[in-house]
């Protein structure tokens, strides 16, 4: 079990921008309209995928720490859920994945090839929406970092079955494909609020920083959780033979006689390997030095905007950063 917070965070993340989450969501329902039924139904299990709708929130809660939120802050919410949901439905591809938010994924309801059209249906009305702002900064800036997350998808790739990954090649794969964007979001939350350049590189190191905790976290709860407790399949990276940060932290310390059964273990992964790979992690300091790390990452994101004014929007990107050391799902 991850030792976090002993529960959430009380702070209301959403209430300084409850009104412009609502409208964020609509505009996301609109845009995906089709006049295709089966296409809609498609879009409809993608609703399911929405959670905590962590990104929206950021982009919002930044423009709002920074100045005034305006429609364009609505419109670029909405792009870059659509980017993040697009990334989920080929992530599920990826990792053969049968469930997500307690829902069956769409690679498992239509196939690999139904899930891949309808994230590339997602991305393309993503750039579809960004469009309709009258400056093409956000359009190059979404397309940049859409760039960054499908090549830290192909590093992660290109490492599948490398059981010697190293740390720094992990935290290379995480920074790309999960804190870019979480980055990008806080950046353009306060560009979008007319931030001087001080603001925005320190909301942009806070969304760095937050997202990097955010998936090292996620990685642990693969390990660590039951899909009753995450919602969504589990142990998909043991299966598929991917090293995350315990089991680096542990083959670095690990005797020769358990370095090799794990090197052995995870170059030829079945359907036992995540129970057996939790249970020899259990007797180890390798689960709690890998979150003592993500706790690191939330402490060096809350110090990056420090400085800025005080508030309801900087208190709930406060509760969002601890919110990440407490999740559960």
């Amino acid at each position: 079990m991850l030792h976090g917070p002993a529960s959430q965070p009380h702070v209301d993340i959403a209430a300084p921008i409850a009104r412009e989450l609502s409208d964020v969501l609509d505009v996301f329902d609109r845009e995906l309209q089709s006049d295709l039924p089966f296409v809609n139904r498609l879009t409809q299990q993608v609703r399911n995928y929405r959670g905590k709708l962590l990104r929206p929130k950021l982009l919002l809660l930044a423009g709002r720490a920074a100045g005034e939120l305006s429609h364009d802050h609505v419109v670029l919410a909405a792009v870059v859920e659509m980017v993040h949901m697009a990334t989920l439905v080929h992530d599920d591809v990826l990792d053969e994945a049968d469930m997500r938010r307690r829902h069956a994924t769409v690679n498992r309801l239509v196939g690999n090839e139904g899930a891949v059209m309808l994230g590339d249906f997602l991305i393309s009305h993503a750039y579809h929406l960004c469009s309709s702002l009258a400056s093409t900064f956000a359009s190059r800036r979404i397309a940049a970092v859409t760039n960054t997350v499908c090549e830290g998808e192909l590093l992660q790739i290109e490492n599948r079955g490398n059981v010697l990954l190293s740390e720094e090649t992990y935290f290379e794969i995480i920074r790309r494909k999960t804190a870019a964007l979480t980055a990008v979001c806080c950046e353009m939350g306060a560009r979008a609020s007319g931030a001087d350049d001080e603001t925005i590189d320190a909301l942009a190191r806070y969304g760095n920083d937050l997202g990097i905790a955010f998936q090292i976290v996620d990685d642990l709860l693969d390990l660590t959780a039951s899909e009753q407790e995450t919602g969504k399949s589990v142990g998909r990276d043991a299966e598929m033979g991917k090293p995350t940060l315990p089991v680096i932290r542990f083959l670095a310390g690990a005797s020769p006689t358990d370095r090799d059964a794990i090197i052995t273990m995870l170059s030829s992964p079945t359907a036992d390997t995540p129970v057996t790979l939790r249970t020899m992690l259990a007797g180890t300091d390798a689960v709690d030095q890998a979150f003592d790390t993500a706790a690191s990452y939330v402490t060096s994101a809350t110090a990056a905007i420090a400085s800025l004014p005080d508030g309801d929007a900087k208190a709930s990107l406060t509760a969002a950063a601890e919110f990440v050391l407490a999740r559960r799902q």
